[in-house]
C-alpha cells in the first residue's frame, strides 16, 4: 500500500463513517471517500452516486476513478463492474456486510488487511433466485 489511498465504501445516506454499508453497489445512495495516509484516516468525504440507467454499473466506476479512487470495499458486485474497476486502476475487495456494523468498521478492517481481493469467480451472475442484491 502507498503511503496515501483513497478508498470508497458503498454507503447509505448521510454517508461518514457512522452510515449503514449500502447493500446494493451500483444503486447506492452514495459513496464514502475514505483518505487513508501512512496507515491512518486523514480525512472522509462523500460524493453522491450517479444514476443506474445513466451508463448503468459502469457509470459509478467512472466516478470513482475521476476522484482518485484506489480500492472499493463492497459486500458483492457484478461481473461486468469489476473488470471495469480492474480496468481503472482500482482493487476491489470483499467484506461480508453482515459482519460489518458502518462504513467506519469497514475502514478499519481495510487498514487492519482483513479483506480479501475479490476474486472474478465471486461476482454475481445475474439475479437468478433473489440472489444478487448486492451488487
Amino acid at each position: 500500500m502507498s503511503s496515501s489511498l483513497t478508498i470508497a465504501v458503498p454507503s447509505d445516506n448521510p454517508g461518514g463513517l457512522t452510515a449503514n454499508i449500502s447493500g446494493h453497489f451500483g444503486h447506492c445512495d452514495l459513496f464514502t471517500l475514505i483518505n487513508i495516509q501512512e496507515g491512518k484516516i486523514a480525512s472522509v468525504d462523500t460524493v453522491a452516486n450517479v444514476e443506474h440507467s445513466a451508463g448503468g454499473c459502469l457509470a459509478p466506476v467512472n466516478l470513482l476513478r475521476d476522484k482518485g479512487v484506489g480500492a472499493i470495499v463492497v459486500g458483492g458486485m457484478g461481473a461486468r463492474p469489476m473488470q471495469a474497476f480492474a480496468e481503472a486502476g482500482i482493487a476491489v475487495y470483499y467484506a461480508d456486510r453482515a459482519a460489518l456494523r458502518n462504513v467506519g468498521e469497514a475502514a478499519d478492517g481495510f487498514l487492519a488487511g482483513k479483506f480479501p481481493q475479490m476474486r472474478p469467480e465471486q461476482t454475481c451472475q445475474g439475479h437468478e433466485g433473489g440472489s444478487c442484491q448486492h451488487h
